[in-house]
């Protein structure tokens, strides 16, 4: 039975992407380069911050990467100011973390995004009335796809990673279901097309957020079933 949801960010419980769209191109305007879409800015995410401006920078032109220790520092101060701008929580979100909340399941945010960006988007579009733990970028957690976040979380709450759902919306984070091996979730209402998503055989693919409702009562049914 499933006890905790461990839940990507962006892409997943928000749509942050004109945040991130908006930001690396005052980053890349600095350079006279840019601007970039949100479609392509949708396939740069997901690895953090430091690897979307490195894919940028060399979309845009600059393959040697002469800006790049410059567009790092750049970017995060402009991102400090306009992390969340015009952020919205994804329809259906906020029902899904009532659910989980009024069944006593843990919830749990895993992010590549630096961990104070983390605390501001959840603080901002949720007070934070949900969640029982947040981990972003920093220092002592690697970033995904490797384990480690995962795994610290299933310590943490003190539940083991078969009674965990991992849930995101990139191939990153279908990668970091396989590699903390854990039941993982791809949804395919965030930046990554479903086929992207299908190529690492999650062990659920939904399209709205009550299916994961769904899916944790089905577990429920199942674990009643095999007690019986």
């Amino acid at each position: 039975m499933y006890k905790c949801c461990i839940f990507d960010l962006d892409g997943t419980l928000v749509d942050s992407i004109k945040a991130i769209n908006y930001t690396i191109n005052l980053t890349l305007k600095k350079y006279n380069l840019g601007p970039i879409s949100e479609d392509e800015c949708k396939i740069f995410v997901g690895d953090g911050y430091k690897k979307l401006v490195e894919r940028a920078l060399i979309h845009c032109g600059d393959k040697d990467l002469v800006h790049y220790e410059d567009g790092i520092l750049t970017y995060t101060e402009y991102f400090k100011v306009h992390c969340l701008y015009k952020v919205k929580a994804y329809d259906g979100i906020n029902d899904l973390l009532s659910y989980l909340k009024n069944n006593n399941i843990k919830v749990a945010v895993l992010s590549n995004k630096p961990h104070d960006r983390v605390i501001e988007n959840i603080e901002s579009m949720f007070e934070n009335k949900y969640f029982d733990y947040l981990a972003g970028e920093k220092a002592n957690i690697k970033r995904k796809p490797d384990p480690a976040g995962a795994i610290i979380i299933s310590n943490e709450l003190n539940i083991s990673l078969e009674n965990c759902l991992y849930i995101g919306d990139t191939d990153t984070d279908m990668k970091t279901g396989i590699n903390a091996n854990i039941d993982t979730v791809g949804v395919t209402w965030g930046f990554r097309p479903k086929e992207e998503l299908e190529l690492y055989n999650p062990k659920y693919l939904v399209n709205h957020p009550v299916d994961i409702i769904n899916i944790i009562e089905n577990s429920k049914k199942l674990k009643l079933s095999n007690s019986n």
